[in-house]
């Protein structure tokens, strides 16, 4: 006889987890002397939403199935925005969500809430386990269900299931089978006779081309057309890529917009890019992805197939034609080219008076590990991220795009760090995001992990201060009054060193890459850098130019002229 807490401890070690995230306490009790009593690794956190990003951190670097575990009511709710944005990140995540005994339940006692009914719409599995025997079974289709969909999994648990003792006779185990999917022979053929036909083609690929770089790589080769990537695909387009013409989107470069916006014919692969006014109105749009339901959701399409991008391809291009006019693909690359030296220029020649986070991010490309594993909180640090570090085939890259959330970096990239301790683990850290969950930085030091952390220290919520100030509005309450990161740090026992000039930044970042242990780097960034779109609409030239107004008949004329000048006379 085992108890139901051995039971699912077992069944999660067969599944292939390593770690679970969580703060012990009372309904979780049981459990976690069971996880103390296994080859489970138990990280304890100090805020559980700080769990759930660190384990959808490991398990989207790893592929891998990552455990959270929270006592019931507030200690599982904790956790619910991390579970959001693990689940959005495509991130096999399986969270032991405890209630409280079940004679207690339905009778207002405190702490009892119905967890299923929050966490049903971020979860592909979300289940109660409602009688001791279905232990391993429910908690084997969970994992199944987290590592084969690529989401979160939920289970309930009430407190006392926990200790209870059965006989655990059945095998319930966990599947992971190996499988292609492609659109029928009828379907390749209509498709490849559109595309034979076709004019200007673009190739748009998302993060359902994770494991089709050669695949993508080579259909656009053979049809001599620019491959634009979303800003989720990034690591997996944008390097060893001679078609590659860079992101569309807001956060963008103007190469990759004009790409998608002149084409003839769009072909849309894995890609669930969300904001309909980056999609072509007059071009013929032909979407392939491995989930039905994503076809057609983002902008009206003329084709829909479903299917695997790489064994898609791989079916689709003996059907081809092979082009021999790339005049276009020719232009585009130009055009892709002069987008990277102007990026370099923003970040180049550093000012003595001020450091800009474009001169930080590309110290930060230059001097980080080929291999080295980055995260970047939502918000300007996520920019300068997508923009100024390089894609390689070996770097990977973790940002909250799909959730948009705060405070993201430093937790995910705990997970990073834990699941591969031997690889450079970085987070690019607004001075919003680590003040918003600044107490797991106790964790690092606790459980020894070697994350690296930046702190682009603006003293501002910078992204929505530029937002308002873009919509023609006076910024307001996005002040943040920040301690000295670097002095805190070494308090708590990391090594951290502060830069106020650029002259000083590129030795201050050696030193810091340096530590063998978790460091910080606290850099103080200019704070009027606007985050420039591809292209600049006339609204947003207005809308900008009343901030400025504002600004002067409110006594700050010094800012509009800040803004000017580091922003367009640069």
């Amino acid at each position: 006889m085992e108890t139901v807490s051995e039971i699912i401890v077992d069944a999660l070690v067969k599944a292939g987890a390593k770690r679970c995230y969580g703060i012990v306490g009372d309904t979780i009790n049981h459990f976690t002397s069971a996880v103390r009593q296994s080859k489970l690794e138990w990280v304890h956190v100090r805020h559980e939403e700080v769990g759930a990003l660190a384990a959808g951190g490991e398990s989207y670097l790893s592929g891998e199935l990552s455990v959270c575990a929270g006592t019931a009511g507030p200690g599982s709710l904790h956790f619910l925005n991390g579970i959001f944005e693990s689940h959005r990140n495509g991130a096999p995540v399986l969270l032991i969500a405890t209630r409280i005994d079940r004679a207690e339940q339905g009778l207002g006692f405190p702490q009892d809430v119905d967890q299923i009914k929050l966490y049903e719409q971020c979860a592909v599995f979300c289940e109660t386990l409602s009688d001791p025997e279905q232990a391993r079974r429910i908690v084997s289709q969970a994992a199944q269900a987290a590592l084969n969909h690529r989401g979160v999994a939920v289970v309930e648990v009430s407190g006392d299931i926990f200790k209870t003792k059965i006989k655990d006779s059945i095998p319930w185990a966990v599947h992971r089978p190996q499988w292609l999917a492609r659109p029928t022979d009828e379907e390749l053929d209509a498709l490849a006779e559109k595309l034979n036909q076709a004019g200007k083609i673009v190739i748009y690929g998302g993060i359902g081309c994770r494991f089709a770089h050669d695949a993508v790589v080579k259909l656009g080769q053979q049809l001599a057309a620019p491959i634009v990537h979303t800003t989720r695909s990034k690591e997996y387009l944008e390097y060893d890529n001679p078609c590659n013409v860079g992101m569309n989107g807001i956060l963008g470069n103007p190469a990759g917009y004009r790409a998608v916006q002149t084409c003839d014919l769009l072909l849309c692969l894995g890609n669930d890019f969300a904001y309909t006014q980056f999609y072509p109105e007059k071009a013929t749009i032909i979407q392939v992805d491995i989930a039905a339901s994503h076809l057609g959701r983002r902008t009206p399409i003329h084709m829909g197939l479903v299917g695997d991008v790489g064994a898609t391809i791989e079916a689709l291009l003996p059907r081809l034609k092979d082009r021999s006019d790339n005049a276009f693909l020719q232009d585009l690359l130009s055009r892709y080219q002069k987008d990277l030296e102007q990026l370099e220029e923003r970040g180049h020649e550093p000012d003595p008076k001020l450091i800009h986070p474009q001169y930080v991010a590309q110290a930060l490309d230059k001097l980080a590990s080929d291999e080295a594993a980055f995260t970047a909180d939502g918000g300007s640090p996520m920019v300068w991220l997508l923009r100024h570090l390089r894609a390689n085939g070996k770097r990977s890259f973790l940002t909250s795009l799909s959730h948009g959330t705060m405070a993201n970096a430093y937790p995910q990239g705990l997970g990073m760090a834990k699941a591969d301790p031997n690889r450079q683990v970085i987070a690019m850290c607004g001075d919003g995001g680590m003040t918003m969950l600044m107490g797991d930085l106790l964790t690092l030091v606790q459980e020894k992990i070697p994350l690296k952390l930046l702190v682009f220290n603006n003293h501002s919520l910078g992204f929505v201060e530029m937002e308002q100030r873009i919509e023609g509005l006076l910024d307001s309450y996005t002040d943040l009054q920040n301690p000295d990161f670097s002095r805190m740090a070494e308090v708590i026992g990391i090594p951290g060193e502060k830069v106020e000039k650029a002259g000083d930044l590129e030795d201050a970042m050696k030193r810091w890459l340096a530590v063998k242990g978790p460091a910080l780097l606290d850099v103080t960034v200019n704070r009027l850098e606007l985050v420039m779109p591809p292209e600049v609409t006339a609204q947003q030239v207005s809308s900008t130019a009343l901030f400025g107004l504002k600004a002067i008949l409110n006594g700050r004329a010094d800012e509009v002229v800040d803004l000017l000048k580091d922003n367009f006379l640069r």
